[in-house]
């Protein structure tokens, strides 16, 4: 394998508008990313985006690419109308019944598959233990530990019984915070004792029951690393998750676009610092500038030494595990039969159950 199709894999980009352009789609060929991730920028309706999906994994190289999106549920649903989109993580949390969280996870899963995107960057694993926290709040399933295990391992179960990767975020926990890393660097002052036992603890859970990714935080934590992000931290993304909590599978960052990394240092300076902490893959969001820069510098790390070759060939080989274990040998969708799954009228009496806090029995869902 060539430099340039390496550290191609080792990215996931984003791009503008509802169709890619002809430049997005040259750049594809060129770059040969592991990965795209989409928005609500992005995306029309259900057979739009079955189209769209198959646009992408058609031109890209390296097939199949990871199609990721942000589907949480309430404030963070990407999804346009004619999906099942559903409430917050907090109020399907509040029907206080791990199978109800389940099939919501399943539906969204079912409906993620049938359009050809393949990964969900969910669940939130954050203990939103700051009532001040302006970026996490319902968000996440509860302000206690138990909560967010209870109902995130739900959810992590209900997206891949139904075909969907599920990524778990934001590594190792954004629920204390009091600033947003899309605008400034938060910091968690809490102590080791207590970052284990609150922060950390949905993470051990998720990875003893085989999370198979795992998205970091733009946020530094001074008891595990007095000078770096968890993104840009060896003791964290190295010693901490794949040491000691024993994680395999694949660490995405957090959009290096965000302002927690660009008001720091230049996203590729970051993007070879995340690599050299032990990061797989590299999330930029938006900008092809900056997807391009990306690339310049890891090309120019790996020549000088500053990157190994050894780590970035392990990050893609977790790559490729991953997406033969999942989705290979890969299959368009068909767009003509989205919606004989996407939206189905049964799936509104699981809406209402959990609007009316679980207040409905003996309802077929699916």
């Amino acid at each position: 394998m060539t430099i340039p199709d390496t550290v191609g894999q080792l990215l996931m980009v984003g791009f503008e508008g509802t169709e890619p352009s002809r430049e997005f789609l040259d750049w594809l060929q060129e770059c040969r990313p592991g990965g795209v991730i989409l928005f609500s920028r992005n995306l029309v309706d259900p057979e739009q985006v079955a189209r769209l999906t198959n646009a992408l994994q058609e031109h890209a190289p390296n097939l199949p690419l990871l199609i990721a999106i942000d589907e949480e549920g309430g404030a963070v649903s990407r999804l346009p109308q004619g999906f099942t989109t559903f409430p917050s993580a907090a109020r399907v949390a509040a029907c206080q019944s791990p199978d109800v969280v389940y099939e919501a996870a399943a539906v969204t899963a079912q409906e993620l598959r049938a359009v050809g995107i393949n990964m969900n960057l969910a669940p939130v694993l954050d203990v939103n233990s700051n009532p001040a926290n302006p970026i996490i709040g319902d968000r996440a399933y509860g302000t206690q530990p138990e909560q967010v295990c209870t109902y995130g391992m739900a959810v992590m179960q209900g997206l891949e019984d139904n075909g969907i990767i599920p990524c778990g975020k934001h590594f190792p926990g954004h629920g204390d915070t009091t600033t947003d890393s899309h605008h400034v660097l938060p910091v968690v002052a809490a102590g080791r004792d207590r970052l284990d036992t609150v922060e950390l603890e949905p993470f051990r859970r998720a990875i003893g029951r085989g999370l198979p990714a795992v998205m970091t935080a733009h946020v530094r934590y001074p008891a595990l690393d007095a000078e770096a992000p968890a993104t840009l931290s060896r003791p964290i993304l190295t010693d901490l998750l794949r040491n000691r909590l024993g994680f395999q599978g694949v660490t995405l960052t957090d959009d290096m676009e965000m302002r927690a990394i660009l008001d720091h240092q230049s996203i590729g300076e970051a993007s070879v610092r995340a690599l050299q902490a032990g990061a797989d893959m590299i999330l930029i969001c938006q900008r092809q500038e900056r997807q391009q820069e990306v690339m310049a510098a890891i090309e120019q790390a790996l020549e000088c030494g500053e990157l190994s070759w050894e780590k970035l060939t392990a990050g893609v080989a977790r790559l490729r595990a991953l997406k033969e274990k999942r989705f290979m040998p890969f299959q368009p969708v068909d767009p003509s039969r989205v919606m004989q799954t996407v939206g189905h009228p049964r799936r509104k009496a699981l809406l209402a159950k959990i609007q009316n806090g679980g207040r409905l029995h003996d309802v077929e869902w699916l």
